[in-house]
């Protein structure tokens, strides 16, 4: 008997990306070590910069995060700069917005689409950058199988494009049920301006400059009705040698605010990038927790030491937590060979010289031959035959 294999309903373009964008998530307490006295009036920031789902940031690592630091009182803001991802995530993170009620609002810097779109509408409130864009559009996913295998996926596909309609509609309850399924089927890029128009918005902020968070702009291109206006911006930003996002030209000064904070994360991300180390991202932010130009700058380095010495150990899975602790590349050295002498393998050490340009053909044994081996036979048969 056949059955249908689990599968993933995305809301975003339709190809599988790798994570190649700038891609960081942060959530903190943005008056950590001010007196309880005005722990009410603090809010609680959270930056989702990046993909949504198994790629990237996950719900169940946005809602895990969220508890820990919540005090049921505060506001919450979080900060959408996002292409899509997984629908599913986009939607238990929209009731997880919902559920916090009036106190939080969601924040749109430049892009929240597809998923993002529906995540960010959970919120109370909906602010967006004057230009910022709002994207809406069908799910889709992939799967094997035979014809009823498929129909059966088809059904899904419909009973989760109904899913998103109601978050949509959940936000803008006036909203004309004809046009917003027709803006959903279409793949519609929304303008701040027109968002609030539609009630999916309910303010227009001031456009703040955050192209280089846009990132992954192969999947940007992928989109069926991509504005040319970002696919522009894409394109204008500075490219380092192997065609890689070239850092900030100006970073912040140390003891700046919020904004510097962002274009210090945003380094972090371009330069990880460049280098391999993506996974690193997260660790690097929660160590230097973005103090300044200088402590970024030699985390980073300290960052990529840390990685050749765990690769060449091949133990790469602890580059992330000797760089969150902020160890020095010799204690990393020290705790590597510890760990190499204590599991009791030993070292595997490769004594054998390289194969030299001249070096002679090596002899291949010849597999026998039947007929050769039964004309022996039948030689020796004779010769014991005579008389």
């Amino acid at each position: 008997m056949n059955q249908l294999m689990p599968f993933r309903i995305f809301n975003k373009v339709p190809l599988v990306q790798q994570i190649e964008d700038q891609h960081w998530y942060k959530i903190s307490a943005a008056a950590e070590g001010q007196s309880d006295a005005k722990a009410d009036a603090t809010p609680i920031e959270i930056y989702i910069y990046g993909e949504i789902g198994g790629w990237g940031i996950t719900a169940n690592e946005f809602i895990q995060d969220l508890k820990a630091i919540d005090d049921g009182v505060s506001p919450v803001v979080v900060a959408f700069n996002t292409i899509g991802g997984d629908l599913f995530d986009g939607l238990a993170i929209h009731n997880a917005l919902n559920r916090l009620g009036e106190r939080c609002t969601a924040r749109v810097d430049a892009l929240a689409a597809s998923a993002g779109s529906v995540a960010a509408c959970g919120a109370h409130r909906l602010v967006m950058a004057s230009n910022a864009m709002l994207m809406v559009h069908n799910p889709w996913t992939w799967t094997s199988g035979d014809a009823e295998d498929l129909r059966r996926v088809a059904d899904v596909l419909d009973q989760t494009f109904e899913a998103i309609i109601a978050a949509y509609k959940a936000k803008a309850p006036d909203i004309d049920d004809a046009e917003l399924r027709r803006m959903v089927n279409d793949e519609t890029w929304l303008t701040a301006q027109e968002a609030l128009a539609l009630g999916l918005a309910d303010e227009v902020g001031n456009g703040v400059e955050v192209k280089a968070c846009l990132g992954q702009g192969a999947a940007m291109k992928r989109y069926r009705q991509t504005p040319k206006a970002l696919l522009d911006q894409l394109a204008d930003q500075p490219q380092a040698e192997g065609g890689d996002p070239a850092p900030l030209a100006d970073p912040p000064a140390a003891g700046a605010g919020a904004g510097d904070s962002t274009a210090l994360a945003l380094m972090i991300t371009q330069d990880c990038a460049k280098a391999g180390i993506s996974n690193l991202v997260e660790p690097l932010i929660a160590s230097t927790k973005l103090t300044d130009q200088a402590t970024v700058q030699a985390a980073l380095k300290r960052a990529k030491g840390i990685h050749d010495l765990c690769v060449a150990a091949r133990l790469p899975e602890l580059t992330a937590e000797y760089v969150k602790a902020g160890l020095e590349p010799d204690a990393v050295r020290a705790r590597l060979f510890e760990r190499l002498v204590s599991s009791g393998k030993g070292f595997e050490i490769d004594n054998s010289l390289p194969p030299a340009d001249d070096e002679p053909e090596k002899i291949k044994a010849q597999l026998p031959n039947p007929t050769d081996i039964w004309a022996a036979r039948r030689q020796a048969a004779n010769k014991g035959a005579r008389p």
